[in-house]
């Protein structure tokens, strides 16, 4: 039997089983990343293509009227009146099938445009616009006066040819299409007469017309990779924008579970807390044989079992509230000024019995000349207990630990707890340093936290704009130090001079 892959695994993320709220942007995606892998000889590719082709025939229009209009002046001014300007408008009536079919193509839809019929009708209309310049050189100037008239044609053919190969780069024939019946009309026109040079004209012609096919594909070619280029980008930029829509579903929901988090903590803090408080309470009335003797010592024995198990539980739920009140934003600072050295201090000397018990020494270095910071003692006295009692589990009997409080070189004051304990391996920092993480040190050790004493400290020495440093290292120690910024040191008032004071001490 298949076992079915389970429908939550994932919904803590993105859950995958849903269709995705920006579809519009996966089917773009699926699209490009299509495109990207089309070769020459796809339709989708060569639509493409015929879109470009289009784009540049209507871009240049202009530029027909101009050269045959410039033409008829150069005819009129050596003496060919009607049959230049008839070839102007013949030649104009010759463009205006391409420039219907391009302007066609340019108007209709990209999956609209059929590829074979399209490109019929394209490689038809630059044969017709070609008919155009097939009639150019098969104009004559008997009584112009320029002998040499055919050389001229070829140069005029020559710069046309030159700048329809530029356009038409995108269709890879067209210009064939278009130069073959003038080029071989302009070759039977000389071929009776006898100068070398009208021959070496044609020559030159027919060469050029492979020579700019050639550089046309070369274009082509260009235009396919510029085209491949901006496909990718597109492709690149949808699945930015795939990441993005994912990496905003995915902290939407984070927010939803930490909300419900919070909720449900807040929620079951007083149904834990009130049932805690029982058994704490009966267990050390029932320990201390406080309403009569219990006869049996196992009893008392199991009471104090009782009620040690529930106070552990009851500060398990204290640390647990205050992260997760620190994390929501709600933790209130009661701010007051206080000097810092006397709370730690008064710390050391709450872990003194559990340091003695180990034989660990706690060594107190406390700068004098502190001044007062505005700070929550009750947050003070926190961070220094859950650093002490860090340090005394995991300092080996007969350690040392050293305590110091002083300045920071910003003007600031710091707290440090250093010992001489096994250390933490660099690569387990940051487990240490996350909600219920410990290292594998803690795990081997018989005295096994909750994990939650570190990021505790971090979350309210930030709420006090200050930094949590660790620094370890393997077998040479651990150092804690929280620094609290210049901001929350309260300078101290100058003293009042001795005149003010005995005329203030009249007034009163």
């Amino acid at each position: 039997m298949v076992p079915q892959p389970s429908k939550t695994a994932d919904k803590f993320i993105v859950d995958r089983t849903k269709p995705h709220r920006n579809s519009n942007v996966g089917r773009a995606v699926r699209r490009t990343r299509d495109r990207l892998s089309q070769t020459a000889g796809n339709p989708d590719f060569d639509r493409d293509m015929l879109k470009i082709h289009a784009r540049a025939i209507l871009q240049s229009a202009p530029a027909l009227p101009v050269l045959a209009i410039a033409l008829c002046l150069a005819g009129f001014y050596i003496g060919m009146d009607e049959q230049i300007a008839l070839w102007a408008l013949a030649a104009t009536l010759c463009y205006a099938p391409l420039y219907l079919v391009a302007r066609r193509i340019a108007n209709r839809g990209r999956n609209e445009i059929e590829v074979t019929r399209t490109r019929h009708w394209l490689f038809l209309a630059h044969f017709v616009s070609g008919l155009g310049w097939a009639y150019f050189v098969t104009l004559r100037c008997g009584d112009c006066g320029i002998t040499q008239f055919p050389a001229l044609q070829a140069a005029v053919l020559l710069s046309v040819i030159a700048a329809t190969a530029m356009i038409t780069a995108a269709l890879g024939g067209a210009l064939v299409a278009a130069f073959a019946a003038p080029v071989c009309l302009f070759a039977l026109g000389i071929s009776g007469q006898p100068v070398p040079a009208y021959a070496a004209m044609a020559v030159l012609l027919a060469a050029s017309l492979p020579f700019f096919a050639y550089v046309a594909h070369h274009r082509n070619r260009a235009a396919l990779t510029l085209l491949s280029f901006n496909s990718e980008k597109v492709g690149l930029i949808g699945e930015l924008e795939t990441a993005k829509s994912m990496s905003d579903e995915a902290r939407r929901r984070a927010e939803e579970a930490n909300l419900a988090k919070s909720r449900f903590l807040a929620s079951m803090s007083h149904e834990l807390r009130t049932p805690l408080n029982a058994i704490l309470g009966f267990s050390e009335v029932m320990a201390n044989q406080v309403l009569g003797p219990l006869d049996n010592p196992t009893y008392r024995d199991y009471a104090g079992d009782i009620h040690d198990s529930g106070q552990h539980l009851l500060n398990l739920i204290n640390e647990i509230l205050d992260l997760s009140r620190i994390e929501a934003g709600r933790y209130q600072l009661n701010e007051e000024p206080l000097f810092l050295a006397p709370v730690v201090e008064d710390c050391c000397r709450l872990m003194e019995l559990k340091a003695r018990s180990k034989n660990i020494r706690l060594t107190q270095q406390m700068e004098p000349t502190l001044l007062r910071l505005f700070a929550d003692e009750r947050a003070i006295r926190q961070i220094t207990l859950n650093l002490l009692s860090n340090a005394v589990k995991f300092t080996s009997s007969g350690g040392e630990i050293r305590i110091r409080v002083g300045w920071t070189a910003g003007g600031g004051q710091y707290l440090s707890i250093k010992d001489n304990g096994p250390g933490i391996p660099e690569d387990e920092l940051a487990i240490v340093l996350s909600a219920f993480g410990q290292g594998s040190i803690a795990i081997k050790s018989a005295e096994q936290g909750t994990g939650l004493g570190l990021p505790i400290v971090q979350g309210l020495a930030e709420l006090h704009g200050g930094v949590f440093e660790l620094k370890s290292k393997l077998r040479s120690g651990t150092e804690t130090v929280v620094a609290f910024p210049r901001a929350r040191v309260m300078e101290e008032l100058p003293a009042m001079p001795p005149e003010k004071r005995t005329a203030s001490g009249g007034r009163r």
